[in-house]
């Protein structure tokens, strides 16, 4: 027999054999001592496990029709559809994206303040689905098993591009790329999100109206959430103190809670804003509100939508002489000046500004001299009688109406 028909037999007999070997089992999950496991199996915590690691994953799902506050979830498909058939690029626009790519999250930490020692001991996030709303709490159960912490977070979420947040900007995602700066090399890499801060979205739209744009204070006051029982969140760390001493989940459960409830109203908050954003609730939105999506959507360069809300709300002096300005800004001399001569007619606090754009217009684009110095005249004089006026500002008065004296008398 030849060689070469020696090494084919060989060959035949060889993968014969392989066939018959065995395939090896999988390994086994780690056999890990958990405390209190049937406690967690009552709060729908399961463990999750990496190498010699575990934590706990909380899965809890809402039907869509549940409704937290004022809207039901399913709510929030019907706005992402609209911003997808919306033009423009507002900052909170969910336009080109789905529903279910939202991650509303939130974090619970050993700390309430930023740096390389504060841990975050709790990830919570909730995503609306076609059939559902599912929440998922990634639980630290020790410091020490952070790489199965973010092992497990950090694979649920690579698909996902969008981070709703409430301060997440400044406080909750910070905290996450500290965390990860220190494990890097362990776990997988950090998605890059778009992230819709909310708190912004809240301060512009509320901070002169409530006392405070705390979440809690948002939920009671604009969303109409009632929480019942719960554990206010600065108590979170202290009660993951003691939950390292006894590991019971009873010490955690309410912080828990909590957390599921702030990414509950993420997704309430989100809604609301976008329907004040998109129109919805133009009915029920305040004068107040109204002023300021106009700012907002004149700051992001959509002066449509700024001069709508604006004219909506014009019945306020603050908005009448913003759309005034935004009329100045697009060159529409004519309806800025006569929205600020019906200005003029009133009293107000903002008169020395008013009759200054009026002296400015009648001076640069009308060139009627004699109109822009009785506006100028009106202008000091009203300064004048300002509280805590500055008197470097004097100089800018005087010098308009010298100048428009001037320029009268050569008028002749």
């Amino acid at each position: 027999m030849s060689l070469k028909n020696k090494l084919q037999r060989m060959k035949s007999h060889l993968t014969q054999e392989a066939r018959r070997q065995p395939v090896p089992a999988p390994p086994p999950s780690p056999v890990l001592d958990i405390p209190f496991q049937s406690a967690w199996g009552e709060l729908q915590a399961k463990p999750f496990f990496y190498e010699d690691e575990y934590v706990m994953v909380r899965e809890i799902s809402y039907p869509l029709k549940h409704q937290h506050g004022r809207y039901t979830f399913e709510q929030l498909l019907e706005l992402v559809e609209r911003w997808n058939q919306t033009t423009g690029n507002h900052p909170l626009s969910a336009g080109g994206t789905q529903a279910s790519e939202l991650l509303f999250f939130d974090t619970e930490t050993t700390g309430l303040h930023g740096g390389a020692g504060n841990a975050i001991f709790l990830l919570g996030y909730a995503r609306v689905l076609r059939e559902e709303v599912r929440v998922k709490q990634f639980f630290l159960p020790d410091p020490n098993e952070e790489v199965a912490f973010y092992q497990g977070f950090l694979d649920d979420v690579k698909e996902l591009k969008n981070l709703v947040t409430y301060n997440g900007k400044a406080f909750d995602w910070p905290q996450v790329k500290t965390r990860h700066t220190l494990l890097r090399d362990l776990v997988p890499r950090l998605p890059l999100f778009g992230h819709y801060d909310l708190l912004h979205g809240a301060r512009r739209l509320w901070k002169d109206e409530l006392e405070s744009c705390r979440l809690s204070v948002i939920e009671q006051e604009i969303l109409q959430v009632k929480r019942h029982e719960d554990t206010p969140g600065y108590m979170a760390p202290l009660l993951y103190f003691d939950f390292l001493r006894d590991k019971n989940p009873e010490t955690i459960k309410g912080v828990l809670h909590h957390n599921e409830w702030d990414v509950l109203s993420l997704i309430t908050l989100y809604i609301h804003i976008s329907s004040l954003l998109l129109d919805e609730g133009s009915l029920t939105c305040s004068t107040q509100e109204m002023y300021q999506i106009g700012r907002w959507y004149e700051q992001v360069g959509d002066f449509d939508r700024a001069f709508y809300f604006y004219q909506l709300a014009q019945e306020w002096l603050p908005a009448k002489i913003a759309l005034a300005s935004l009329y100045k800004r697009v060159k529409s001399w004519d309806m800025a000046i006569r929205l600020w001569e019906e200005i003029a007619g009133r009293e107000s606090p903002f008169l020395a500004e008013v009759y200054t754009q009026l002296a400015k217009a009648y001076e640069h684009h009308e060139k009627d001299y004699e109109k822009a110095l009785f506006y100028a005249d009106k202008a000091y004089a009203s300064w004048k009688l300002l509280k805590g006026k500055k008197m470097k500002e004097k100089a800018d008065y005087v010098k308009r109406i010298e100048r428009l004296e001037r320029k009268c008398l050569m008028m002749g």
